[in-house]
């Protein structure tokens, strides 16, 4: 499965001082021209995310997917 994400800028981590970053808007990639999915319902919004990759593994947890199988890029702004 492939994602785009827009990135919404987040607190720093307590626990490792590093930049987090919150999902503004989470889409199904579109596929042969046909416009994005909006996913954004599947996540919650509200957490604080250190990587994409991160991102990435909560996809594949929530579809039941091996992490390998779930591409992820972010949006252009």
């Amino acid at each position: 499965m492939q994602f785009e994400f827009t990135r919404r800028r987040s607190a720093r981590s307590p626990v490792t001082d590093a930049a987090t970053f919150r999902v503004a808007r989470l889409n199904q990639a579109s596929i042969a021209g046909r416009p994005g999915t909006d996913c954004s319902h599947i996540i919650d919004r509200s957490y604080n995310y250190h990587s994409p990759r991160e991102l990435r593994w909560h996809l594949a947890e929530r579809f039941g997917l091996p992490p390998a199988d779930v591409s992820l890029r972010e949006a252009r702004a």
